[in-house]
């Protein structure tokens, strides 16, 4: 297994999804679906939104800064 290649592919899509941050307010909203009260089912919908969303739940996705021009 080339784990330099799995680690620039992991480095991408952090990076996609708008950094560290983004992946961090990911992760705090997963947890919050997943601790909440709902139906199983709710949680699946749930989570499949806050997966699809990156970042805090209503922020506007971040774009990756590119390099100077």
């Amino acid at each position: 297994m080339d784990f330099g290649k799995l680690r620039k592919q992991v480095q991408g899509i952090v990076k996609k999804r708008g950094g560290m941050g983004a992946l961090k307010d990911d992760a705090m909203e997963l947890k919050d679906v997943a601790t909440s009260k709902e139906s199983w089912t709710e949680k699946a919908q749930d989570a499949a939104e806050a997966v699809q969303d990156p970042g805090k739940p209503g922020e506007e996705p971040k774009k990756p800064a590119g390099p100077a021009s």
